[in-house]
């Protein structure tokens, strides 16, 4: 993003390509207003530049063009924004054209063709960070209000573009600031007597490493917030692994019939569990086989279960334990793991279940998808395996970002390299310059002091109206 000035008027089609309602075309920087005077004909009179801020206004977007002469591109709603109070802190527009393709199309290179610049991804986002606006991890729980796929992501991102995170890291970084502050006084000016020994130095390192700590424990569900719980049903060949794929999903995802080997490739859907999304993954039977598409089946399966955070080993009441079943309980003895029987509807099915024995198996589960029977139960034991309470979901602090775990990581071991200087042979220069790195660390997460490279990476990922 350093090709172009930041003081260039930026736009961007901000709603998706195709047939809508609405397409919104955006536009911010300080000659808004007046590209808006050139391309939009108010149906009450006056000029965009004119009006009050907050203010929509019905009329046309139209061409003058001396090739092409007067012309009406679309009939519109122009939104003013006017600097500081937009979304940027600059002045800005919003054009609501009819949807599609053409009409949104046209709209932009027209304000293109008077002055302004296609956006960057990111960039709107961006120069609402570098305006002041917001700090970086409001910035970048944008980007996850967006990508959100279910109700207790969407609540995590909030609570970040809220500031409910950024104003814990800043309490710790504030904290941690008035401790070099003394620490720094006290090494400049030994005579004035000011208290920073080595005990309250320990006293206060202490603090902060509960607080890092509290803040570090809530990364693991946050992520799961974030992205999803990766959950891999398997089994041998028809035991119901699509059909309760199905049943979990509330609808017909998987082609379900009789025959063994009806799937044959890793199938992935995103469900809901208490707000907390999963992704469920329908795989192959796992058997030995001939068939060299049943094969690689097979191998996707056994690749998925390798990078799954937890597997659903689903058995068969009708045939009880099998060969097959001990092998994939082998393969899977060291992931997170549910047990489950299903078709315990059966009679003959519950005869020889009992006689085959759940082979020392704890806290197997049975079930009936086809009567739906104990569906619940399964649910609430995959919310307990993958969901570890390290917070409580109503509150907001929450890290989901790797960017921020890592730097709250290199925090929390300066600060306790101060705790530990301080339980032994105290170097105030040492333990100042520990307290300055745990400082930029957490002045990093925010946005203090952060660098271009890290900016532009964190900004690629946003689409380019945003």
């Amino acid at each position: 993003m350093h090709s172009h000035a930041f003081d260039d008027t930026i736009a961007a089609v901000s709603t998706p390509a195709g047939e809508s309602g609405i397409a919104i075309v955006r536009l911010s920087g300080r000659e808004a207003l007046t590209i808006a005077d050139r391309i939009f004909i108010p149906k009450s009179g006056g000029r965009p530049s004119d009006f009050k801020t907050y203010t929509v206004h019905y009329g046309h977007v139209v061409s003058n063009s001396p090739v092409t002469g007067y012309e009406v591109i679309d009939e519109t709603l122009l939104t003013i924004m006017r600097a500081p109070k937009s979304y940027t802190r600059e002045d800005a527009v919003e054009i609501n054209c009819h949807g599609g393709i053409q009409a949104a199309k046209r709209t932009l290179d027209m304000i293109l063709g008077c002055g302004g610049r296609i956006a960057e991804p990111g960039e709107f986002t961006k120069r609402a960070f570098l305006n002041g606006r917001i700090d970086l991890v409001q910035a970048e729980a944008v980007l996850d209000i967006i990508a959100a796929k279910t109700e207790g992501s969407l609540r995590a991102a909030m609570g970040q573009l809220e500031g409910v995170l950024s104003e814990k890291v800043n309490g710790i970084r504030g904290e941690i600031v008035d401790m070099a502050s003394r620490l720094e006084a006290a090494i400049d000016f030994p005579e004035e007597d000011i208290d920073a020994s080595a005990s309250d130095m320990e006293k206060n390192a202490d603090s902060v490493l509960k607080r890092l700590k509290d803040l570090i424990d809530t990364f693991e569900d946050g992520m799961i917030m974030r992205e999803g719980a990766l959950a891999v049903i398997c089994g041998k060949p028809n035991v119901g692994k699509s059909s309760l794929m199905n049943l979990l999903l509330k609808r017909d995802r998987v082609i379900v019939a009789p025959v063994p080997g009806t799937t044959r490739d890793t199938v992935e859907e995103t469900i809901s569990l208490k707000g907390l999304p999963v992704r469920l993954v329908d795989t192959a039977g796992i058997a030995d086989t001939d068939d060299a598409v049943e094969k690689e089946g097979v191998r996707r399966s056994i690749s998925r279960l390798d990078a799954a955070d937890m597997v659903i080993l689903m058995l068969d009441a009708s045939t009880g334990i099998e060969g097959p079943d001990r092998d994939i309980l082998k393969i899977t003895e060291k992931k997170k793991r549910l047990v489950i029987m299903n078709k315990i509807d059966l009679k003959e099915g519950r005869a020889l279940k009992s006689a085959a024995g759940p082979a020392g198996i704890d806290g197997m589960i049975e079930i009936s998808v086809l009567e739906r029977t104990n569906i619940e139960l399964l649910e609430k034991a995959m919310l307990d395996m993958i969901w570890t309470g390290a917070f409580n979901q109503a509150e907001s602090a929450v890290v989901t970002n790797a960017r921020h775990k890592a730097l709250l990581d290199k925090a929390y071991r300066s600060m306790a390299s101060v705790a530990e200087m301080a339980k032994g042979e105290f170097s105030p220069e040492l333990a100042a310059v520990e307290l300055s790195e745990a400082v930029f660390n957490l002045g990093l997460i925010v946005g203090k002091s952060v660098s271009d490279d890290v900016l532009d990476r964190i900004f690629e990922n946003f689409c380019i109206g945003k």
